[in-house]
């Protein structure tokens, strides 16, 4: 049995961002952890709608291009503006191409770098079949030989030795002449994109008795439309709709999720494969390592300041905190309110907050935005805090959550949807849409002392992070792929 990831969205995603969001990060957590379990039984494939199939892709690139997401390249910082002093760092990372495919519609940029995948991916395919053509000669009478290589090809046995040994797969090969009865094609990531994705991939697996598994994050665009673009929306509606009821197996990443998922099938009376089942999620940053960076930026000071680690757009509630801050500023003695930090790229929907933030000259120097983060950086940053904030309005899981309890930091949490099973017992809970009983939690985290140091002690003590290992294995157990 062989498990095949889609990973065409990870590439897609690269080319018009600079760092990873949530979703690339647990997904890649995932194909790293998979790939170093079942070995040789699970296998990479990008899209090539040319040809309507997926094509192989190996782990090596998958690995490089998340790499590259975590560390891009050092360039020149631009001036800093003089109306937005406290924005720590902004760089120009972002290509000529990522700049003008933020500017076109949804509809139009998706299907536009699509096309330029499948370009790339086809000329790779070429390179790869001249580089190898040799090599694939050479172990053609082995392929014959796998019961995976060719449908209906009897099984051999083979030696222990025989079985462990991992016959590479040339890159750019279609997955239809390597995929046996019994495989599995996984979709573990955002491939959203695609303008009819549930036709191709009834196209690319034609003739192949595959089954698929789809792994769910949220349902925003379908349930909270008022927090997303409204191409995100239409994209979204049209893949899930489409995918999610051809999909043999279904996984969510919390039970809020899952939940979320059967009472749209019920809403929507759209027939699914149920139950839904919640697969537990690693905690931390179990990527390429990096050390963390060797000082703060903007003068801050360890212990001195409180942190949120998320793309800054209306969901996630930064317009809550700038509020608390405001309250706290106009209230208190101001060597009391320490600063707050935005670390995350801007987002939608946030063009309001962004101006008023500049406006008030960020409350005189009391927040501080930290774009686009690298590893190094959150991982200072997390070490530094005092706490962290999250007052998300609805969410799919809450990744900074535990990642702040990994860091052993409180968090300051929003009660609503999965984030309370991320936070557990560890984090103080808020109601995000409680300005007032939110400020006075906050207000306590930046004055009581033995509050921070009582809840730092029972993190400490009690707090056990799910390894991304275990999430993996979970996965491959319930589709019944063993290691290798």
């Amino acid at each position: 049995m062989i498990l095949w990831l889609d990973v065409e969205d990870l590439f897609h995603y690269a080319l018009r961002n600079p760092r990873p969001s949530g979703i690339q990060r647990l997904s890649y957590e995932m194909y790293a952890e998979l790939h170093a379990l079942l070995g040789n039984s699970v296998r990479f494939c990008r899209h090539d709608p040319m040809s309507d199939t997926l094509r192989t892709v190996p782990w090596e690139a998958v690995h490089r291009l998340f790499a590259g997401l975590l560390e891009p390249a050092p360039t020149p910082a631009r001036p800093q503006p003089a109306a937005a002093p406290r924005i720590a760092k902004v760089t120009e990372r972002a290509s000529l191409m990522r700049v003008l495919a933020r500017r076109l519609p949804l509809e139009m940029r998706d299907p536009l770098a699509q096309g330029y995948a499948a370009q790339r991916l086809a000329l790779s395919a070429q390179l790869a079949a001249l580089r190898h053509g040799t090599k694939a000669l050479r172990g053609f009478p082995l392929l014959l030989r796998s019961p995976t290589a060719r449908v209906g090809e009897p099984h051999v046995e083979k030696s222990a030795e025989e079985e462990n040994t991992q016959v590479p797969v040339p890159e750019g090969q279609d997955i239809r002449d390597l995929a046996g009865p019994g495989d599995v094609l996984c979709v573990l990531g955002s491939p959203w994109f695609h303008p009819d994705y549930a036709g191709f991939i009834r196209k690319a697996t034609a003739g192949r008795s595959m089954q698929t598994a789809l792994l769910v994050y949220d349902l925003i665009p379908l349930l909270r439309p008022e927090w997303c673009d409204a191409g995100l929306v239409r994209v979204f509606r049209r893949w899930f709709e489409g995918f999610a009821p051809q999909a043999d197996h279904l996984f969510a990443i919390s039970d809020a999720t899952a939940r979320d998922v059967e009472r749209w099938a019920a809403r929507e009376h759209t027939r699914l494969s149920l139950p839904v089942r919640t697969l537990p999620i690693g905690t931390g940053f179990s990527g390429p390592p990096v050390p963390a960076a060797e000082s703060l930026p903007a003068g801050l000071r360890p212990g001195g300041y409180a942190l949120i680690v998320s793309t800054i757009e209306a969901r996630k509630n930064h317009l809550l905190a700038f509020r608390a801050w405001r309250r706290m500023v106009e209230e208190m003695p101001p060597e009391t309110v320490p600063p707050l930090v935005f670390a995350g790229r801007v987002g939608w929907l946030v063009q309001d907050l962004m101006r008023q933030l500049e406006n008030c000259r960020y409350l005189d120097g009391k927040i501080v935005v930290v774009p686009d983060p690298t590893d190094s950086e959150l991982i200072t940053l997390y070490r530094g805090c005092r706490f962290t904030l999250f007052p998300s309005l609805y969410e799919g899981w809450g990744l900074p959550v535990t990642e702040s309890l990994s860091f052993g930091k409180l968090c300051i949490a929003s009660n609503r949807t999965s984030v309370p099973e991320a936070g557990g017992d560890f984090c103080l809970y808020i109601d995000p849409e409680n300005i007032t009983e939110a400020t006075e939690t906050i207000r306590r985290a930046c004055t009581d002392d033995t509050l921070i140091a009582e809840r730092e002690a029972a993190i400490r003590d009690g707090f056990k992070p799910v390894s991304w290992r275990r999430s993996a294995e979970a996965l491959a157990a319930h589709l019944g792929a063993a290691p290798s």
